[in-house]
């Protein structure tokens, strides 16, 4: 072959070393199934919904659907950003009923927050240092070292050029300012995975540092459905400041069931600058909206009615009772957990729940004793980061009567375990 003359990869996607989480427990899970065929596995692992979608969003999509089937009413491309009707339902109901202002041209429709999340990148230039929390969500790292925005990842898993802010038990899972300063920094909250919210006052500091500066924040919000507490916040910009120095991004798939649907949306307000080769400001909304449109089609219209039945009265009561459900799923995981031993972290206003391993374990031996021995699918917490090595994500997201045997299993399972 002539080498001078072959067509090029992308090199910086050598620089991930091993496979994407999820499909390696995937992998590991298949072959223990073939070895083991009898075995009744529960997976809660990755974190994928179970319940149904509600009869208020299925009424919605049916409807839509029969438009589809009708020359009157067929649609063909639709918006890029996303139908008025959905924006505008989005703006009233999850911001402007808190008290945040936001326009409906700030509110941009896509297929998931984890493709906005990793394709936000795009408008922002390779120059810039991100800074992510450890344990982290992997799409956040994964995709900045994919576009070259990295160095290699040295014996400890950290790539070079990242600044990772360590979250522990002895911090409370809150991640500290960065003593370096960076230009963009990725926030979860609630967490995945550590399933821990950040308090008012916690967003208040990385507001503020921010706006000093001159960073901005790019803020995952897409478990918030799930916090209880009224005094949590659920978005960023109930904090003065924040129109500035954030992007948000939420999703319909874990409150609303929309993981084999796709929908999400993100928010870029327009007062929201950044400096340009040129050494001016610009503002990134139109850049994301070039991005957007250049890049993406837009969500069909038959999800986006669904997702606008969300937000009708029924719709809302129905999306209540699904976050309830699994939120009831992780009181068990987490009581029954914490009574077999372990300590336990998360599964309140999350749907996470972050167990610390027992000792004489990592969280790979862990992943393969409980799938091993109690048929029981999690996460393993080095898979998320360096700082998740020695902890264990388990996923509320699952019927009920196999949540229950999950837990009965592992409790089984460590009461073999030697003290």
């Amino acid at each position: 072959m002539n080498e001078k003359n072959a067509v090029r990869i992308n090199p910086h996607f050598l620089k991930l070393r091993a496979g994407y989480l999820f499909p390696e427990i995937a992998r590991r899970t298949a072959a223990f199934k073939k070895q083991h065929p009898e075995a009744e596995i529960i997976r809660l692992g990755i974190g994928d919904v179970t319940r149904p979608l509600t009869p208020a969003i299925l009424e919605a999509f049916h409807r839509a659907v029969d438009e589809m089937g009708r020359k009157e009413s067929f649609r063909g491309y639709g918006p890029e950003q996303g139908y008025p009707f959905l924006r505008k339902a989005i703006v009233e109901n999850d911001y402007r009923a808190r008290g945040i202002e936001i326009e409906s041209d700030e509110v941009f429709i896509s297929d998931g927050s984890k493709c906005d999340t990793g394709n936000i990148g795009d408008i922002f230039s390779l120059e810039n240092r991100v800074a992510v929390q450890d344990p982290v969500y992997p799409v956040y790292v994964d995709t900045n070292v994919m576009a070259g925005r990295t160095g290699p990842a040295g014996d400890d898993g950290r790539f070079r050029g990242i600044i990772y802010l360590p979250c522990t038990a002895e911090n409370d899972f809150l991640p500290p300012l960065p003593e370096e300063r960076p230009d963009l920094i990725y926030l979860c909250s609630p967490n995945n995975p550590t399933g821990t919210v950040l308090p008012r006052s916690a967003l208040e500091r990385w507001v503020a540092y921010a706006r000093e500066h001159r960073s901005v924040i790019l803020f995952d919000a897409a478990y918030e459905a799930f916090i209880t507490n009224p005094d949590l916040p659920h978005s960023i910009y109930e904090v003065e400041g924040a129109r500035e120095v954030a992007i948000e991004f939420r999703s319909f798939s874990k409150n609303a069931g929309f993981t084999g649907v796709r929908c999400a949306f993100t928010i870029v307000p327009k007062s929201l600058q950044a400096i340009g080769p040129d050494g001016e400001t610009h503002s990134l909304h139109p850049l994301w909206n070039r991005r957007h449109c250049t890049k993406f089609n837009g969500v069909s219209y038959p999800v986006q009615r669904a997702a606008e039945a969300i937000y009708s009265e029924a719709g809302k009561a129905e999306v209540a009772e699904l976050v309830g459900y699994y939120l009831r799923n992780a009181a068990v995981i987490r009581k029954g957990l914490s009574n077999a031993g372990l300590h336990v972290f998360g599964g309140v206003h999350a749907p996470y729940i972050w167990v610390r391993v027992p000792p004489g374990f990592d969280s790979w031996s862990f992943f393969d004793f409980l799938l091993e021995k109690a048929h029981v699918v999690g996460t393993p917490g080095s898979g998320f980061g360096p700082a998740g090595e020695g902890y264990f994500r388990l996923s509320a997201f699952g019927e009920a009567d196999q949540v229950n045997e999950a837990v009965e299993r592992i409790r089984r399972c460590l009461e073999n375990l030697p003290r």
